[in-house]
Parts: C-alpha cells; structure tokens; sequence
C-alpha cells in the first residue's frame, strides 16, 4: 500500500519543510528504531569488549569505528525496509520464503546468544552498581531483572519506546569521558583514518570480537519488528495495511538507521580513545571486564571521568536488556507465527511474554552461576559466530528480492555494502571458529 494515507514517520505539521525549525523537528521525529537499535548495541558487553581493545592495544583499532559504519548501516537499513515494505518483522518474512528448519535453527540460535549477552550486561550492571552504591549483585540483579521485564511487559509500546529514545542519552557520557581523557588528538585521528593490519593473535582477537559484538544478529531482527511495531502504532493493524512504504517513509527509516549506526560507533570509537588514552598508556594492558576499567580509569582521569563511566555501564543496560530479550521474542514467534507486540496485553500475547520472560530470567540464573563475564562473551560471540552469515545472506536475499520487496528492492549500494559485511563476518567467524577449536580465548 503505497498511496496517500500513508505519511512517513517523521512527517509533522508546521512550517513547511525546508524551514530550519522544520527540519529538526522532522529529523528527531523521525528517530525510533534504527536509533535505539544503534544504542543498545553499545551494552555493557559491547562496553567491556571496547575498553579491553583500547587498554591492549591502544589506539591501534580506533579504524574499526569507521570502516564498520557502512557495513552496519547497509544490514540495519536492509531490515528496516524490510519490515517497513513486507509488513513483518525479519523472521516473519524469512518464514514465508525460506525453509522453516533454518529459520527454526537461527532462533534457537539468537535465544542462546541473546541469554548469555543478557547474563553478562546484568553482570556488567550490578559491577557497576555495586561500585556506585556497595548493593551486592546477589541483591541488584533479580532486582535489574525483575524491573525490566515489568517495564517491557506492562508499559504501553508508546512509553516504552519513549523510554528507550531518551536513554540514549547516556551514551553521551562516554564523549564526555573521553574529553577528560586528554588523548594525543593527532595519533589518535591518525589511527582513525589508517588501519594498522597486524596478524598478532591479541590484534586478531580484538578485532573479531568488535565485528561480532557490533553486528550482532539480535539487531537484525530487533530493528525490522521495531519498523512493524512503528507501523502498528500508527494504526495500521494487518499486514496488509502495512504492506508497502511511500518515500517519505524508506527516507525517514534511512536517516533513523545511519543517525543510529553514527552514535553506536561515535560511543564505540570514544570508549577506545578512553582506555587507550588512560588505560593503555600507563601500562595497564590486561583487564578483563568493564568493572575493571572503570575502577582503573579513576585515578588516570578522575573522578568525574569515573563517574561518567560507571554511570554508562548502567545506562546502557536498561537499554540493551530489553532489546535483547525483545528480539529474541520477536524472532521466535514470528517464526511460529504467534501473535507477537510490545503492545499486546499479556494475555493476549502470552506466548510472546512467555519468550521474552524466560531470556531474563534464564540470564538472571545464568549470573547467579558467577561464570566469568568474559567467558559469557566469549560464548554469545561464538554463537553469534556461527549465526551472523547464513542469517546475513537471508537478509540479502529478503531485501534484493523483487517478489518480496516489489520496486522498493535494494539498490546497487545497499547490495554491495550488504555483501560485503557477509563476506566479512563470513571470514571473521571462519577465523574466530578456527580458533575456538584451538583454545583460543577473547582477552
């Protein structure tokens, strides 16, 4: 359906559209999805695998913040429109026309991953928070746990997603941080815009470990249900209500994606330049959590760096929680073709509820095994591994497909970027597998 009752998300009225004052009101309208997806995707795992990259290696991978940026926002975006021109979250879709033992396969998959990476961001939490306020994990993670799946369960989608986009605010903490971190400004752009190409297992490792935790297959299916759910919202309840996008929407859903993949890896790229420019340059190399870094980052930067910091740790989490368990539910009972909604009352989706209830709690249990935090994201890494190709290359094939995706296929540089993040991640989990099989181990 592509005719005039639709109205892109952004679409407000007003001034007229060129107007200045116009302008930014449409732009942070059209924030939602691609914006709290590009968010949650610096979690408190995500924080813990940048702050080790920085005090290892320095300022040596600060490149992979922008030559991935591309590659995230060609994926993201292919599964926004996605969900914005089929009507149907991604595995909705994918079930329609893929074989269902594959689809059924990855969301076993994502349900693992997304349990461990849950498990350690309440970890990552509750270190946080126990720094800040001395509770003891036991006591603030069921607390974290209980909380959150309250608010996503009984918050109206309306205030639930209004919760989510004003949390994004934190990550601007880490910005800030790395101001009071007084980098060498000139070695630092240097390494930003060079890639140092190294074959040292510790460079090797870092590097994989950036490229899972940042296309992570739980923000594929995240940010296509999230276009449905917009879509819903605005009252369009089937999917052949929601079938189709005009311009004005794919427009909006672009600006969403790219302002999105833009703060993840800003946030991704300042957190490096932190531990690089505190950590790393007085020697200390091995840390092995972000409770570690934050403690440590206290007397390089001080207090209020610190603070910062810490602060983040926690913000990230409310925000990436949900999503994680969110995308799981979503992936699960699009596949079986179960009513599925942040707007459902619990009764009617008790089956969606049920999902997104049991990656919680399983990852509130799995924390109380006190498991090594990196050993949890050594594992959801790992399970990302092996699920990021061959989920990568149904979303290819879903958004270039005409029969799907009718005029509104990707287009030439969508395709090409798309590809070559397959190409990438096939070859990062080839190398990541082939050393698992060895021993190998993120540090």
């Amino acid at each position: 359906m592509d005719g005039p009752a639709r109205r892109g998300r952004g679409a407000g009225h007003g001034a007229p559209r060129g107007a200045p004052a116009s302008r930014g009101r449409h732009f942070l309208r059209a924030l939602g999805p691609g914006l709290i997806t590009g968010a949650s995707d610096d979690d408190p795992s995500g924080i813990a695998t940048y702050s080790i990259a920085g005090a290892s290696l320095g300022p040596a991978l600060l490149w992979a913040a922008l030559w991935t940026l591309p590659l995230m926002a060609a994926v993201q975006l292919t599964c926004a429109r996605i969900g914005l021109v089929s009507g149907r979250g991604l595995a909705g879709a994918v079930r329609h026309h893929a074989p269902r033992p594959l689809l059924y396969g990855a969301c076993v998959l994502v349900v693992v991953a997304n349990v461990f990476n849950i498990s350690a961001d309440l970890a990552g939490m509750a270190d946080a928070i126990e720094l800040l306020l001395r509770v003891p994990s036991a006591v603030s993670v069921p607390l974290l746990g209980a909380g959150l799946l309250a608010l996503t369960v009984y918050a109206r989608y309306a205030t639930f997603a209004r919760y989510l986009k004003w949390l994004t605010l934190v990550l601007f903490a880490y910005a800030i941080a790395a101001v009071l971190a007084r980098p060498d400004w000139r070695a630092s752009l240097a390494a930003s815009l060079v890639p140092a190409w190294r074959l040292d297992r510790p460079y090797v490792e870092a590097l994989l470990a950036i490229l899972g935790t940042t296309i992570s297959p739980y923000l594929f299916f995240w940010q296509a249900s999230q276009e449905v759910e917009e879509e819903t919202a605005h009252g369009r309840r089937t999917v052949a209500e929601r079938r189709g996008a005009t311009s004005d929407e794919l427009r909006d859903a672009r600006t969403d994606v790219v302002s999105g993949m833009v703060l993840s890896n800003f946030v991704m790229y300042c957190i490096m330049l932190t531990t690089a420019a505190t950590l790393h340059r007085a020697g200390i190399r091995d840390i092995a959590s972000s409770r570690q870094a934050a403690e440590a980052l206290r007397p390089l930067a001080g207090d209020a760096a610190y603070l910062l910091y810490t602060l983040g740790i926690v913000g990230t989490g409310l925000l990436a929680v949900p999503v994680l368990a969110g995308s799981a539910s979503y992936a699960v009972a699009e596949a079986f073709g179960w009513r599925a909604g942040l707007d459902l009352a619990p009764r009617q989706g008790r089956r969606f509820y049920f999902v997104l209830g049991a990656a919680v709690v399983g990852g509130v249990l799995l924390d109380g095994l006190h498991l090594n935090p990196i050993r949890l994201l050594f594992l959801a890494a790992l399970v990302n591994g092996l699920l990021a190709p061959p989920l990568l290359v149904l979303v290819m094939l879903v958004g270039s497909s005409r029969r799907i995706m009718g005029d509104r296929a990707n287009g030439f540089w969508l395709n090409v970027l798309g590809w070559t993040t397959v190409a990438v991640m096939t070859a990062a989990s080839v190398v990541f597998i082939g050393g698992a099989l060895v021993g190998a181990r993120f540090s």
